[in-house]
């Protein structure tokens, strides 16, 4: 628990670039969600984590009436900014464990690359309780799949044994098909029906510089001493320009998991 209240802390310290770096969501989420739960014109939304707003947007784009609770001050004012025009959304700078809830359900709480941050006693059974009966509980989780520039993703493994003493020996990123779809923490509430899922994978061509400013939000990288992350990134930076002509490409998996409340 202490360290996931002090790794959620570090995506607040540089909104900016996590705005500008951070992979945005994919279409078919959002098209997943209109079909399985509902989102659009008055759906009542409660948004976990919702950073800069990244996912919020296309949420109120497509009408939804949403209350998004963010812990970084920094992302809660980026996310107001990026939701100006949609009077329909309210950001409010707070954690989800301690907000309270309002005495109004909502239709769908929904948390996209937040939820693992929450405290896991609170955050199944506080989204039930947030819901109407028959609402939905809709995370999207993203993972670092093979494909892209499968080359490069193992020849940098190096550079991250030689700088972060953490790294397990011949890691490799899984295919996509490798990856378990998990509902057990849902399933153990007794609160949810059956889950269900979809995925969606895409790949991202980045620059040396655009993909060492995505790694720099990440909180395991910001986590590293500030000299180690340095080296760290000197380390990928080469590698990619020496070898890889300063360009890699990156694939990545987005899952969403959607399950309704009971009704009784």
């Amino acid at each position: 628990m202490a360290d996931r209240r002090t790794l959620r802390t570090t995506f607040t310290q540089d909104a900016a670039r996590y705005d500008r770096a951070r992979p945005h969501y994919p279409p078919g989420i959002f098209n997943d969600l209109a079909a399985l739960a509902g989102i659009g014109p008055g759906c009542r939304v409660l948004e976990i984590g919702c950073g800069t707003g990244q996912a919020t947007v296309p949420l109120a784009a497509r009408g939804c009436e949403i209350v998004a609770v963010e812990l970084g001050a920094e992302m809660a004012e980026a996310a107001r900014h990026n939701l100006k025009r949609f009077p329909s959304a309210e950001v409010v700078h707070a954690t989800f464990e301690e907000w309270p809830l309002p005495a109004e359900p909502f239709d769908v709480v929904f948390a996209a690359t937040a939820f693992t941050w929450v405290d896991p006693e609170v955050r199944v059974p506080k989204a039930a309780a947030a819901l109407r009966p028959g609402g939905a509980l809709a995370t999207v989780e993203t993972h670092h799949v093979a494909g892209g520039t499968e080359a490069f993703f193992a020849e940098v493994q190096d550079c991250y044994e030689r700088y972060d003493a953490e790294t397990p020996k011949g890691l490799r990123l899984p295919a996509a098909y490798e990856v378990p779809r998990d509902s057990a923490e849902v399933d153990r509430s007794g609160l949810f029906g059956t889950a269900m899922f979809r995925r969606h994978e895409l790949d991202l061509s980045y620059t040396t510089s655009e993909y060492l400013d995505v790694l720099s939000t990440y909180s395991g990288h910001r986590a590293l001493p500030a000299e180690t992350r340095t080296e760290l990134l000197d380390c990928i930076g080469r590698l990619i320009d020496d070898r890889f002509r300063g360009r890699i490409t990156k694939r990545y998996m987005f899952e969403l998991r959607l399950a309704y409340r009971k009704r009784a």
